[in-house]
């Protein structure tokens, strides 16, 4: 069996061309690599958007939590009255 899969590997590897002839043209070039750039910039803004997500959350939260506080702050002064100027 070990020699069936030897002998398997070095037809397969024998089979293989050593030196690649091929020619990769200005336009073809170009394209790929602005098809790899657009990718890229894919990649990078998904991975912006998963990491900026929670942040957004928890400033959010923050900043209703801050305004609901202040109606609380400002309900609170309504209901008392204007401050009366103290008299020594």
């Amino acid at each position: 069996m070990k020699n069936l899969l030897a002998a398997l590997a070095a037809a397969l590897t024998f089979s293989l061309p050593f030196v690649a002839q091929a020619y990769v043209g200005p336009g073809a070039g170009l394209s790929l690599l602005g098809a790899l750039w657009a990718l890229l910039i894919a990649l990078g803004t998904a991975l912006l958007f998963v990491v900026a997500w929670p942040l957004r959350k928890v400033i959010r939260r923050r900043r209703a939590e801050r305004t609901a506080q202040e109606e609380n702050a400002a309900a609170a002064r309504v209901e008392t009255g204007p401050a009366q100027p103290q008299r020594h």
